[in-house]
């Protein structure tokens, strides 16, 4: 469990939405672009809970029995080894699926009977069905921009969550964000975001993801640790965005009208 709070600055009504789910043990699904707060909001909720938080970095080459538990030959004798998901049913954790639209089906098919009526985790291997205590939360999300690009995430697994969606904060907010993370003086943050705001508005230049809230802490903590505000923008926001020479130009000569 989290020691210490998460610093999270709530943007509507997401906290209310979060505890009502968990009070009625239905899982949700977190929509948003990336670097937008979507894992740090589920680590502020899970600390808000007094739960512990177990995540899964949901790829495709990660298979049903990652997650569930496999046996293992230790000094001569077969011990069967939680994966994550089953650890979290048994401790009654959050248990959070980061970009759940990645994972592979059979994997998705061990999370439905988790995340219907029933909340049963299902152990073939060990035939043992396990029953998630009230205490046990699943969460999950994705990017809907990035996936509809690559995957859709099925409706027969959609149907089963409840939908909270996020997006990148106001001007206002998001410099909130970066000066409190970072500790950058309050201009240097209004630059940063201002910069953002111009560059989410760039159609015309074809990438396939934007500036996000994650970029900007991380480019105003270079700053703020003494480098150049145009070298950090342009190793913490320019290289991260694209590696076609023309737009890596067109966005270092936006950063330096504002820098």
């Amino acid at each position: 469990m989290l020691t210490a709070a998460p610093y999270f600055r709530p943007v509507g009504q997401e906290v209310a939405v979060f505890e009502h789910a968990y009070a009625k043990r239905l899982p949700l699904l977190i929509k948003g672009p990336t670097g937008c707060g979507k894992s740090r909001f589920v680590e502020y909720m899970a600390h808000r809970l007094g739960r512990p938080l177990i995540t899964v970095d949901c790829h495709e080459d990660t298979a049903a029995a990652d997650l569930l538990g496999r046996y293992l030959v230790q000094g001569g004798d077969t011990v069967w080894q939680d994966g994550p998901v089953t650890r979290a049913v048994r401790r009654g954790a959050v248990l959070y699926l980061d970009e759940i639209a990645e994972a592979r089906e059979d994997v998705i098919a061990v999370l439905h009977p988790l995340s219907d009526h029933r909340r049963q985790l299902f152990l073939d291997r060990r035939d043992e069905t396990l029953s998630a205590p009230a205490e046990f939360m699943l969460v999950a999300s994705y990017n809907p921009g990035y996936q509809q690009r690559l995957k859709e995430l099925k409706p027969s697994l959609r149907q089963r969550f409840l939908g909270l969606s996020f997006g990148y904060p106001d001007k206002s907010l998001e410099s909130e964000i970066v000066q409190t993370e970072t500790g950058v003086e309050s201009a240097i943050a209004h630059k940063l975001v201002t910069l953002a705001h111009k560059l989410r508005n760039l159609q015309e230049l074809g990438m396939t993801e934007v500036v996000s809230t994650r970029l900007l802490v991380s480019t105003a903590r270079l700053i703020h640790s003494g480098l150049n505000p145009r070298l950090a923008c342009d190793v913490g926001i320019v290289q991260p965005l694209s590696d076609d020479s023309e737009v890596v130009t067109a966005l270092r000569d936006l950063a330096a009208l504002i820098f």
